[in-house]
């Protein structure tokens, strides 16, 4: 059996997409699985990284804002979308797949739609609750849909055809939840409260500045937490000189990181996250059983962190607060009135638990390994 993947742009649509490639493979050792993306993006690094066959496609999308450096993108954007026709169909002549799947991302427009045409078995799958445009135009010409939440069926307009499988979820994730006690205790936790931040590898100005607000009141306090906080690359600088203004510093109850290259370790460990929405972070979150104070990033197309992360809301998992009303005081109450109320960050780890489809990768392979034998 030959798989053509096709995911670009983002971590949050490439990852699903290597991770469903392992459970092909797990499932059928003898599938031959090619990845089809853009050679600039992130896509080539992570599937040459781990050893895939890649295509390279040109695609990208149009800008809305006018400036003059837009219309020049755009006018390219154009040139690309031309050329990605005859690129797709010299990339099924090459490949001879059975099997395309859309993870995501503009790359999959084209080489899904062009699988479709020419009567190859084609699947999607759409990781967030509001889903992208890519995946709402392919839905309706593709063989399965696959939703990571039940919000996302009817926007996809494929209903008749959708599974609802939520986001695969790395292995590691799973074994690490069963060594929580461990790991606390080769952190030095004992009885405080883990509290784990980030905004992301590269790192979010607004999430580094309220949560120094809030380092420096858990020290002023002495509040009894140990808080680590991942700054991203762009954060650095900027979280040390938020270190002298705001008078606290790392130690015994705070750790400074760059980057967490250990995530799976440091949410078993955490009491509770504050992060963004993005869908694999709140996969994690919920297969871990984790409470969760989100901080949907604004930047996203359609805004879809805020529509992930309200549905952790609604289960009583999560508080999310919106950029447009985040401040360092904001952080500081909505923190404080977790840890004063005993039991609370657990039920809600509990509601978080109840969110996870442990499963994901074994009924999206099992139903793609019934659409391949389908005669």
């Amino acid at each position: 059996m030959r798989v053509l993947i096709a995911a670009g742009g983002t971590a949050g649509h490439i990852n699903p997409a290597l991770a469903i490639a392992g459970a092909i493979k797990k499932a059928d050792p003898s599938a031959e699985i090619h990845f089809a993306g853009r050679k600039e993006g992130m896509e080539y690094r992570l599937v040459t990284q781990a050893g895939y066959p890649f295509h390279h496609i040109e695609i990208t999308g149009f800008q809305r804002r006018l400036s003059l450096n837009n219309i020049k993108r755009n006018i390219i954007t154009l040139w690309n979308l031309a050329l990605s026709g005859p690129k797709a169909r010299a990339m099924m002549k090459e490949v001879r797949p059975d099997l395309v799947i859309g993870c995501g991302g503009y790359v999959s427009g084209p080489v899904v739609r062009c699988a479709a045409k020419k009567g190859i078995r084609t699947a999607i799958h759409e990781q967030n609750a509001f889903p992208g445009v890519t995946n709402k135009l392919l839905a309706p010409d593709v063989d399965i849909v696959f939703a990571a939440v039940p919000a996302a069926v009817e926007k996809l307009g494929a209903p008749e055809k959708t599974q609802v499988v939520g986001n695969p979820v790395r292995p590691e994730v799973f074994e690490k939840a069963g060594e929580r006690d461990a790991i606390r205790a080769q952190l030095g936790a004992g009885d405080r409260t883990v509290i784990l931040s980030f905004g992301g590898s590269l790192g979010a100005r607004r999430v580094n500045e309220v949560v120094a607000d809030l380092c420096a009141w858990e020290q002023k306090e002495h509040k009894p937490v140990l808080h680590i906080h991942a700054t991203g690359q762009y954060g650095v600088e900027l979280f040390q000189n938020l270190e002298k203004e705001k008078g606290f510093a790392p130690g015994e109850s705070l750790v400074v990181k760059e980057y967490i290259n250990n995530m799976p370790e440091l949410l078993a460990a955490a009491d509770l996250v504050i992060s963004r929405a993005g869908a694999l972070t709140l996969a994690e979150l919920e297969a871990e059983g984790r409470a969760a104070i989100l901080i949907p990033s604004p930047n996203v197309a359609e805004n879809h962190q805020y529509y992930n992360a309200m549905e952790l809301q609604k289960a009583g998992a999560a508080v999310v607060i919106e950029e447009k009303e985040l401040s360092g005081g904001k952080l500081v109450s909505t923190v404080s009135g977790l840890l004063a109320e005993p039991g609370r960050l657990a039920a809600m780890g509990k509601n978080a638990r109840t969110l996870s489809v442990d499963d994901s990768l074994d009924r999206i392979a099992d139903a793609l390994m019934k659409l391949v034998r389908t005669p």
